[in-house]
């Protein structure tokens, strides 16, 4: 795929991708540079569009960096979990009516995820 195609033929969302990158992070285990994620992505993606995803997570705070060589290396800041809930409580805080959003949430749940909730709140963290 050429440049050309990726902007604008074949585009995959940004979430996709940035799902992609995050992964190849978790899995890796370690601090990797945009060069190791597009290897491990195994993608037909240009380095330069792997290194504009990982910029884009870390100024949503997604990803920590740190000074490697004249680039950066990338780690993830939290694991799925932390990352889904980081997003729940964004999308919380842009709300105006917490309490409505958060009744509408709550009565959306499945029986399961209602049982799951309610032992976290009764402290039961073994769920």
């Amino acid at each position: 795929m050429n440049a050309m195609t990726e902007q604008h033929g074949d585009r995959r969302p940004a979430g996709e991708l940035e799902a992609g990158v995050l992964a190849a992070l978790w899995a890796a285990g370690r601090p990797l540079t945009p060069g190791e994620v597009r290897e491990i992505l195994d993608a037909d993606l240009a380095r330069t569009t792997v290194t504009t995803i990982l910029t884009r997570l870390h100024e949503k705070g997604m990803v920590d960096r740190a000074r490697q060589g004249r680039g950066y290396a990338y780690t993830p800041i939290a694991d799925s979990s932390g990352l889904h809930a980081r997003r729940m409580h964004a999308e919380l805080e842009r709300g105006e009516d917490r309490g409505g959003i958060l009744a509408r949430f709550v009565s959306d749940l499945s029986p399961e995820d209602e049982e799951i909730l309610r032992a976290l709140l009764d402290g039961d963290e073994e769920t």
